[in-house]
């Protein structure tokens, strides 16, 4: 009989056999019950058409102005490019770098790499080396946000809906089908592309050696190494370091201390004829509530404040409690830190709103908003959970549940 992929569950480590659901369908873990793979209703040849789309459709969102606004015979085009590019004009260095690389240069990447990997694989021609690339994929698929920039992009409109008119742009139906396209583009993150290659006979299947471990940058299972290194793309081993709690305590705290000052502080300041204001984040929320936009001012609500104390706190119990007392609890803990690493990007909802609203507003002598200090301490909180969800490993969790069930 032919060998049987086998795959690990990157949540609990449980091995399993790999089967084929039906058209649309999920595998499950049957230990902590995550998802360890879906099948999609399209060809691989099809996604790679669809990732050609992706590619021509971001160079449209981004080339072509997302809106026209004018305001007493003063006009604004605006594209993201240019709203990054005004931040960095005026100073705002650390924020236009950040919004540039998560909202701009890793989306792009992330498009580019998937399309390169999926027509290396379907087509007849000798395999390229996918381990460097596919490891680069890797790394880059938390950090791409063009979802969440789109998401600021309507805040950012009915911020504005009283100050200017506001005519659409060619480049926001662009943004609009780009986040359709990237959602299903997303489901090739590196281990899938992985899986499709061992599918395709193109790459050794994995568990084909015998098992024992699993690299955690293209899922092979493998017999143990002593070289810590995948025989396949010589990646790491999956395995936490005996510190590696310390390394999350420490992102945690200081994501929370970052998170004080990305409150006090105002986000932005809004300069008009009639003077100046400040505001804050939550200070945005009230604002969105009383002109009448209470599902967008949820949104924000929920985005810039419910998220990042949500994961604060989650991260903390989790570290507090590393050793569930039975097969259920690890199954709820697990699920805790599911939940967080999906909403992790969220909260970078309010940095993109005010790179927005400064290219947007940008009428001088009549309107100006400013990015204020509390935009960089917010990204700061975002990238600082974000790394420590990342860095987190819920199998030790479940290692040391199964050394106390053995014994």
């Amino acid at each position: 009989m032919p060998h049987r992929p086998l795959i690990a569950c990157s949540f609990c480590g449980t091995v399993h056999g790999r089967v084929d659901p039906e058209p649309g369908g999920r595998a499950l873990c049957h230990c902590c019950h995550c998802e360890l793979y879906r099948r999609g209703r399209l060809s691989a040849e099809q996604w790679v058409a669809l990732a050609w789309a992706g590619l021509i459709v971001f160079a449209w969102a981004q080339a072509f102005p997302i809106a026209h606004l004018s305001i007493l015979g003063l006009d604004v085009n605006v594209t993201f490019w240019q709203a990054l590019r005004l931040s960095w004009d005026r100073g705002y260095y650390g924020v236009s770098v950040m919004a540039g690389l998560v909202g701009f240069w890793f989306p792009l990447m992330r498009i580019a790499l998937t399309l390169w990997a999926l027509q290396s694989i379907v087509s007849h021609r000798p395999l390229p080396d996918l381990s460097r690339p596919l490891r680069w994929l890797g790394w880059l698929t938390p950090w791409a946000m063009a979802s969440v920039l789109v998401l600021a992009m309507l805040v950012a409109f009915v911020k504005l809906a009283g100050l200017a008119q506001v005519q659409i742009g060619p480049g926001l139906p662009g943004f609009f089908a780009l986040i359709f396209l990237i959602a299903g583009l997303s489901r090739w993150d590196a281990h899938a592309l992985w899986r499709l290659a061992e599918d395709r006979g193109r790459v050794s299947a994995s568990g084909v050696l015998g098992q024992g471990v699993d690299c955690a940058e293209c899922g092979y299972v493998q017999p143990s190494s002593v070289s810590g290194r995948c025989r396949r793309c010589h990646g790491r081993l999956r395995g936490a370091g005996p510190g590696y709690r310390a390394e999350v305590w420490a992102l945690v705290l200081a994501a929370a201390l970052f998170y004080i000052p990305a409150n006090l502080l105002p986000v932005m300041r809004v300069q008009t004829l009639l003077g100046g204001s400040n505001h804050t984040i939550l200070g945005g929320v009230l604002e969105l509530w009383r002109v009448g936009s209470w599902d967008l001012a949820l949104i924000v609500f929920v985005a810039s404040v419910m998220v990042p104390v949500t994961k604060l706190f989650a991260l903390a119990f989790l570290l507090l409690h590393p050793d569930p007392a039975s097969v259920e609890q690890g199954r709820r803990q697990t699920r805790l830190y599911e939940i967080v690493e999906r909403i992790g990007q969220w909260s970078m909802l309010d940095v993109f709103v005010v790179v927005w609203l400064a290219a947007m507003a940008n009428f001088p002598g009549l309107s100006q908003i400013q990015i204020g200090p509390a935009a960089l301490n917010f990204g700061m909180v975002v990238v600082l959970t974000m790394a420590a969800t990342l860095r987190y490993d819920p199998r030790r969790d479940w290692k040391s549940l199964r050394e106390r069930v053995h014994d």
